[in-house]
C-alpha cells in the first residue's frame, strides 16, 4: 500500500514538473487565415517542427474562412489578453488587422507578418508595428507566371485572371505583377478578370460563367491554387480539358498532382513550411531581446511537370 502512495506521488511531481516546465517556456502564437487550406496546413507544420525544436509553446488558431477578418481580430484580441510572448500572423486583411496589431503593441507584443504584408501606411498612421515581414515577393510571383503565360502564348492570345479576395495585399501584388506582364504584350487581350474569393467551389462557378462568355479563350491565371483547381473542374465539366493553359499559385499537393495529369501547367512555389520554420525563428529572436531584419525572404519559383521531382525532393 506504502508502494502505491510512494509510486503515485512520484507520479504527480513528475506531472506536476512538467507542466511547470510546459509553463515557463515562452509561448508563440500563430494566427493563420485558415485551416481549410494546404498552404496554411504546410506552414503550420514548418512551425510547430521549429517550436518543438527549440523549446517553445506554439498556439495556433484561425477563422474558418480566409475572409473573415474580423474573426482574427477576435483571436488576436484573445491572445493578448492570454499574454502570449509573441503573435505571428497572416492578415486577412492588411488594413482591416492594424486596430488589433496596434492592441498588441500596446500590451507589449511583439507581431510579426507571414505570408501577408500589414499596410505600412494604414499601420504607421495608426502608430503601429510589425517587427518583421516573412514571406515571399508576391509581386515577383506574379510576374513569373504572367511570363510563363506569355510564352506558352507565343505572345498572341485571350487570357482571364481569378482574382483573390479585393484589397487583400496578397492576391493585390499578384495580380499586380501579372497585369504589368501582360500590359508589355500587346497581342494577349485580358478578356475577364473576377474574383472567386480564394475558394474552390467559387473558382469552379466564376470560371464556369467566364468559359461560357469566352468560348475562344486560351489560358487562365489564377491567383491561388485552389480557384485554380476549380477552374480546372469546370474545364473539365466543360470538355475542354488540355485545351486551356492554367496556372495557379503556393504549388499544393493537390496542385502538383494536377499539374502531373497536364491538367494544370503550372503553379508558383512559396514554399509555406519554410515560411512557417522562419517564422518561428524570428519569434524566438524577438523574445531574447535578438534583433532581425525587416524582412525574411522566402524563395519563390514556377513549378511546371519538368520541376515535380527536384521541388519534391527540396520542399
Amino acid at each position: 500500500m506504502i508502494r502505491r502512495i510512494l509510486v503515485l506521488v512520484i507520479v504527480m511531481m513528475l506531472g506536476c514538473g512538467k507542466e511547470q516546465q510546459m509553463e515557463n517556456r515562452p509561448t508563440v502564437a500563430l494566427v493563420l487565415k485558415t485551416l481549410n487550406n494546404p498552404f496554411f496546413i504546410d506552414l503550420q507544420k514548418g512551425a510547430q517542427e521549429t517550436a518543438d525544436s527549440l523549446g517553445v509553446n506554439l498556439v495556433v488558431q484561425a477563422p474558418d474562412r480566409e475572409l473573415d477578418v474580423e474573426k482574427q481580430m477576435q483571436i488576436i484580441e484573445n491572445l493578448i489578453q492570454r499574454k502570449v510572448s509573441a503573435i505571428c500572423v497572416s492578415p486577412s486583411g492588411s488594413k482591416e488587422i492594424v486596430p488589433a496589431i496596434v492592441k498588441a503593441n500596446v500590451a507589449g507584443i511583439p507581431v510579426l507578418a507571414v505570408d501577408t504584408r500589414v499596410d505600412e501606411k494604414v499601420l504607421h498612421a495608426a502608430g503601429g508595428r510589425t517587427v518583421t515581414f516573412i514571406g515571399s515577393d508576391n509581386y515577383e510571383g506574379g510576374k513569373v507566371a504572367g511570363e510563363y503565360v506569355a510564352a506558352a502564348l507565343g505572345g498572341n492570345g485571350k487570357v482571364a485572371i481569378l482574382e483573390g479576395i479585393p484589397g487583400h495585399e496578397t492576391g493585390d501584388q499578384r495580380l499586380r505583377g501579372f497585369r504589368e506582364v501582360m500590359a508589355s504584350q500587346p497581342q494577349i487581350e485580358i478578356v475577364a478578370s473576377q474574383t472567386a474569393n480564394w475558394e474552390r467551389d467559387q473558382g469552379f462557378n466564376v470560371f464556369q460563367n467566364i468559359l461560357q462568355s469566352n468560348l475562344d479563350l486560351q489560358a487562365l491565371f489564377a491567383c491561388n491554387d485552389m480557384m485554380a483547381l476549380g477552374a480546372i473542374e469546370a474545364i473539365a465539366a466543360a470538355g475542354k480539358t488540355g485545351q486551356i493553359i492554367v496556372v495557379g499559385f503556393d504549388a499544393v499537393h493537390d496542385a502538383r498532382e494536377a499539374i502531373k495529369q497536364d491538367a494544370l501547367a503550372g503553379s508558383v512555389a512559396q514554399y509555406p513550411f519554410e515560411m512557417g520554420r522562419e517564422a518561428v525563428k524570428a519569434a524566438v529572436r524577438v523574445i531574447n531581446g535578438d534583433a532581425i531584419p525587416n524582412y525574411i525572404p522566402v524563395k519563390i519559383e514556377l513549378i511546371t511537370k519538368e520541376k515535380l521531382d527536384t521541388f519534391y525532393t527540396t520542399k
